[in-house]
């Protein structure tokens, strides 16, 4: 016995000492370890392809089950992909910022763990190898030499840091103005880039290039190139979601309705409770206008409907539902997002100012998932904290009714005993979908929340 255990350690000095043996003798004797190409499967909602925000992993690189493989923006939201299996990353078939179709193969992995039938479906059957026997085996050797080599994994790092240090909107504006990540200094939080980062680096080096040619633009500069330069870029996934959406809005016939609100009495109680001490949160208008719709969406259902347009025999329908979903339009980096707030008519003010503060978030860090993004009902936008007084909103298709909000201001009105007051207005302009909401309707809508608006009192009788 003692014999037979020597002789086995002697044989394991003897494969140690040749690499290649070695390799292939545990690799053959682990016959469930494969090269398969590794699918990004369906996030649901109908996405058929994202973008590479930033990979958490290289070639070579071990993972395990449920280990971040690589986050990606949709056109809803950002998602991290994770791995299901334990295995080895062979090959990355996207770089940072390449756009991947849904279905179509994110990385090969070299799986090392057993592969349940749900699991299939996101493995992709072995490649087929054409050429000599020897092909497949220099795909596995490169990843180990690159690994081995310390050059190239400095090369690499700086990749990575800098696809997770700016969001899609800023590696555009990087790729419209021929910057590079690395040289801009981030001031957002965690060290992210912003937009403003890149224009000041932009500036400066505008600045420095100016003072050092400066003596030789006298004579240049009388004879301009008459020449555009035009640079093309690809849309953001939120630009080209944003440009599907309102294309199909265009089929849409809209009405305009557009009223004056008071909103003076309303500000009077907003600066009441925010000042008190015991308040949690500060209330806006806003907060205020979405209870305000909510309130008038009980007695006008029809507003909180949506069109089903019907497909071959089946005629057009009308979809009533039951919550209110009423979604919030918000400037964000990465730009037009509408997350909406689930079920209005079961929550108070203050309930209605938390979530929109956690919305707010979110947005601001592209971190919306794809159920806040998606079953509003009825959309308000805020335009007016911006600027502008009127707007002329365009409808989401799934939605019959959209508000918007101009700015808050001052202007001179007679009161009741023909005096001269001073008052704060806001203008509200309507659209509605002309195909199932007609102009009465519309406007006892809007007259409905104007009066909870002006008056709040009425508005906190009917809270729940």
């Amino acid at each position: 016995m003692t014999i037979a255990l020597l002789q086995f350690r002697q044989c394991l000095f003897r494969m140690s000492r040749n690499g290649t043996l070695l390799h292939r003798t545990f690799h053959a004797s682990l016959p469930q370890a494969i090269v398969r190409p590794f699918l990004l499967s369906d996030i649901g909602e109908g996405i058929k392809e994202v973008q590479i925000i930033q990979w958490f992993v290289e070639p070579g690189a071990r993972v395990e089950q449920f280990d971040k493989i690589c986050e990606v923006q949709s056109d809803k939201a950002t998602t991290e992909i994770t791995s299901r299996f334990d295995g080895v990353i062979k090959k990355l078939h996207y770089e940072a910022e390449d756009v991947a179709q849904v279905g179509k193969p994110l990385c090969d992995i070299d799986v090392q763990s057993d592969i349940s039938p749900e699991d299939e479906a996101i493995l992709a059957p072995p490649a087929e190898q054409a050429g000599s026997p020897s092909d497949p085996q220099q795909p596995q050797k490169a990843p180990e030499l690159r690994l081995e080599t310390p050059v190239e994994a400095k090369d690499q790092a700086p990749v990575e840091k800098s696809a997770a240090l700016a969001t899609p909107a800023v590696r555009g504006l990087l790729k419209e103005l021929n910057v590079n990540i690395a040289n801009v200094t981030g001031t957002g939080k965690d060290g992210r880039v912003t937009k403003d980062d890149v224009h000041k680096l932009v500036a400066a080096q505008k600045t420095g290039t100016t003072q050092s040619i400066q003596p030789q633009n006298t004579r240049e500069s009388s004879n301009p190139d008459p020449a555009q330069v035009e640079n093309p870029i690809s849309l953001t996934p939120v630009q080209t979601q944003m440009f599907k959406t309102m294309t199909r809005s265009l089929s849409i016939p809209h009405f305009l309705y557009a009223d004056e609100i008071d909103v003076t009495a309303l500000s009077t109680l907003r600066q009441r409770l925010n000042n008190k001490p015991s308040s949690a949160r500060r209330l806006s208008y806003l907060h205020f206008v979405i209870k305000a719709v909510s309130l008038a969406l009980e007695e006008f259902p029809l507003l909180n409907a949506r069109v089903d347009t019907g497909t071959g025999e089946n005629t057009p329908k009308l979809v009533m539902r039951e919550k209110h979903n009423i979604g919030v339009a918000m400037d964000t980096p990465q730009g037009l997002l509408v997350p909406n707030i689930k079920d209005v008519s079961a929550r108070s003010i203050l309930d209605i100012a938390l979530e929109v503060s956690r919305l707010q978030a979110l947005a601001k860090h592209g971190k919306l998932s794809v159920t806040d993004l998606t079953g509003g009902t009825v959309t308000v936008s805020n335009v007016g904290s911006i600027g502008g007084t009127y707007v002329a909103p365009v409808l989401v298709q799934s939605e019959v009714a959209i508000l918007g909000i101009g700015k808050a201001r001052i202007v001179p009105a007679f009161d009741d005993q023909d005096h001269v007051v001073k008052k704060e207005i806001m203008n509200f302009s309507w659209s509605a979908d002309h195909r199932v909401v007609d102009g009465a309707t519309m406007a006892r809508m809007a007259e409905r929340v104007r009066v909870f608006v002006e008056e709040p009192a009425l508005m906190m009788t009917r809270l729940r």
